[in-house]
């Protein structure tokens, strides 16, 4: 007779979380920045229109200890277009979201991603007036 094999067994992920802040706040800092769900959504909303349009073909996802990093690229390999970036401890100040160029010339930063995201839009407007 053959032996059974034994089956893992799956153990649902739990979100990870750092140590207490050093600020001696108690509470624990999560070890990553992710975007949310509605974030991506979002995000994905933007980019499968200009892909649409033949803007865009490539995306890539980082996500890091300080910020979160959705990447746009016109062709796969290259430096990428633009970066849309979630950075939480800028969230009080300027606005946790932003738009930035491969040049690193940051071309909108707000509190309120739908906002931001309006970049695009107005690009696609100059670029149809423009050519």
């Amino acid at each position: 007779m053959a032996e059974a094999e034994e089956i893992p067994q799956v153990v649902p992920l739990r979100p990870r979380t750092a140590p207490a802040a050093a600020s001696g706040s108690g509470k624990p800092v999560p070890a990553i920045v992710a975007f949310q769900r509605k974030e991506l959504s979002e995000i994905l909303r933007v980019y499968g229109r200009m892909v649409a349009a033949g803007e865009w073909r490539d995306y890539a996802l980082d996500h890091g200890r300080e910020e979160a990093v959705f990447s746009i690229y016109r062709r796969m390999g290259e430096v990428p277009m633009y970066r849309v970036t979630k950075t939480p401890k800028l969230s009080r100040r300027q606005g946790a979201y932003a738009v930035i160029s491969a040049q690193g010339v940051i071309l909108k930063r707000g509190h309120e991603l739908a906002q931001v995201l309006k970049v695009f839009d107005r690009k696609r407007h100059l670029s149809l007036v423009s050519g």
